[in-house]
């Protein structure tokens, strides 16, 4: 029953993917805070630029884990995604985490309609399939593969609807759909495997929420959008 719900879900999305941007062009930004074992640590921004039938979207993210008020794991990023109606163009991120400075340069090849993805861990073509790996976009529950918007590396998903939900933040109720999103390859490291689970507000076409386990809980929570 829930592969069919998917399904339905999935032809749903699927048929309306060319105005996909549409949805996102009432905009200007989204602010999601991240939590870990429940403490706010840190923030995930997007800002909504529009020029004629061009958008770009820029990400600014900043988080740090401490213990016993000594930093164990920080990162700092800047990213851009350049959008022509509907098609993604181009992407750039630079991100320092901890000592490592990583980056993606991604551009998209007409004469090809594939991605070249120059990567501090890949480098290489993509297909126009994949999606960045980014928290404002529901095509990330519509693909096959998500490209890391750190690292510039692929990673092939599984996504499961789960089922319908209500949930509550900051003060407001919300009606979702929550998602499982794994990696295709569980035999995966866990520390590079996918393993999220999402839930979706269809009404605004947010994804509000995003909860995954590693060296403890995390959370990514819509705050504020406008």
């Amino acid at each position: 029953m829930k592969k069919i719900l998917f399904f339905i879900f999935f032809l749903t999305y699927s048929f309306s993917s060319s105005a996909h941007m549409l949805h996102y062009n009432k905009f200007n930004k989204i602010e999601m805070e991240i939590l870990k074992d429940g403490e706010v640590i840190g923030y995930n921004y997007y800002f909504f630029k529009e020029e004629s039938d061009k958008t770009i979207v820029t990400n600014q993210l900043k988080f740090e884990v401490k213990i016993f008020g000594a930093t164990i794991f920080e990162i700092e990023g800047y990213g851009e995604e350049t959008y022509i109606k509907d098609k993604l163009v181009s992407f750039n991120s630079r991100t320092r985490q901890n000592d490592k400075d990583k980056y993606v340069e991604l551009k998209l090849n007409e004469q090809t309609n594939e991605y070249n993805i120059k990567g501090s861990s890949y480098n290489g073509k993509a297909s126009v399939e994949s999606v960045i790996g980014n928290w404002w976009s529901h095509k990330i529950l519509q693909t096959n593969s998500q490209i890391s918007p750190i690292s510039g590396s692929i990673k092939e998903q599984i996504v499961t609807f789960i089922g319908k939900e209500k949930i509550e933040l900051y003060g407001k109720n919300y009606e979702v759909e929550h998602f499982k999103l794994i990696s295709k390859d569980m035999s995966l490291p866990k520390d590079k495997r996918l393993n999220f689970d999402i839930w979706f507000n269809k009404k605004n076409a947010l994804i509000l929420k995003v909860a995954y386990s590693r060296m403890g809980n995390w959370e990514y929570r819509v705050k504020n959008f406008e």
